[in-house]
């Protein structure tokens, strides 16, 4: 079975999309929490970073996906744990951009591993699973309904997104901020989990309605954050 790189470019653009929706999402509900969004400013263009920093590593996985699949072997615990370490190339270079700004990180490897590594397996045998119906399937939207039935895929995009919070907000733990603004980092934090939380929920469920929608074409992203058919 010869590999499709153009299946797995698309399946990546629109893990990209939903992330890019997830990040709007979130940064309009923390527009609406005092004090959360006295630091907003200084954080936006960093969650901006993340959503990019976050797509390519993924982008990443689901390559790998796509030529286990080619080679007819399920990725096993050997390949989550190279993408865990070619995804710190991707962190370094998202580390160099963040020292533009005025605003301090450093990733907590001992905090972010366990839930990057969950990540990474979801995403590699949900990749592999939507690209294996994608063979016989007439497209994305086509291969995403003979993959899941409606229920079990709106659960697994809200763990997908759940872990992919998680991760931000140990990201946002590390984050140097102003010293006039230090004390609202706990505050932040918990803002962030709780808003990212209930935008997860309610994305996971928008995309599986939009994937299930009788009579519709393959879904694409608006600007804005939402998604139709």
């Amino acid at each position: 079975m010869s590999f499709s790189p153009d299946r797995a470019r698309t399946l990546a653009a629109v893990n990209r999309r939903i992330l890019e929706a997830f990040s709007r999402r979130t940064v309009d509900a923390l527009r609406d929490m005092l004090p959360v969004r006295l630091a907003l400013p200084h954080l936006e263009p960093l969650l901006a970073l993340n959503v990019a920093k976050e797509a390519r590593k993924d982008a990443l996985v689901i390559r790998c996906s796509a030529e286990a699949l080619a080679t007819g072997s399920p990725p096993g615990s050997e390949t989550v744990r190279r993408l865990l370490q070619e995804t710190k190339s991707v962190d370094r270079a998202f580390l160099e951009r963040v020292g533009a700004f005025p605003v301090g990180i450093v990733i907590r490897y001992e905090e972010v591993a366990p839930v990057r590594t969950q990540r990474i397996e979801r995403l590699l045998f949900t990749a592999y699973r939507i690209l294996d119906a994608w063979r016989t399937a007439s497209g994305l939207r086509t291969a995403l309904r003979a993959s899941y039935p409606q229920p079990e895929l709106e659960r697994d995009l809200y763990d997908m997104l759940k872990l992919y919070a998680l991760e931000t907000n140990a990201l946002s733990r590390s984050v140097r901020l102003p010293a006039v603004l230090t004390p609202l980092r706990e505050r932040l934090a918990r803002g962030l989990n709780s808003v990212m939380n209930a935008a997860a929920m309610q994305l996971a469920s928008d995309l599986s309605r939009v994937v299930y929608r009788r009579g519709r074409s393959e879904p694409r992203a608006h600007r804005g954050g939402s998604y139709e058919s």
